[in-house]
């Protein structure tokens, strides 16, 4: 994916998509690959706030979602 796609895409519908992936991969105990979702969760709310493509509130609401998993899964081991 381009930069420039990236950039004009919606950005909470990326961050949105990452959660519902999260939420799957839980679902079906795919914990690996919720876990690298996890981290491209937070990451890439970093990066869409630091650039100025969400403010804050969502930026918050994301953060949130992100150290609420990242407390669930602190004790899966891949």
């Amino acid at each position: 994916m381009s930069f420039f796609s990236r950039l004009f895409r919606k950005p909470e519908a990326e961050l949105q998509r990452l959660v519902e992936e999260i939420e799957i991969n839980l679902s079906n105990n795919y914990k690996s690959v919720a876990h690298a979702a996890r981290v491209k969760l937070g990451e890439r709310n970093e990066e869409l706030y630091s650039l100025g493509l969400i403010n804050e509130e969502k930026y918050k609401f994301f953060r949130r979602k992100y150290e609420t998993y990242t407390e669930s899964m602190k004790n899966y081991h891949h």
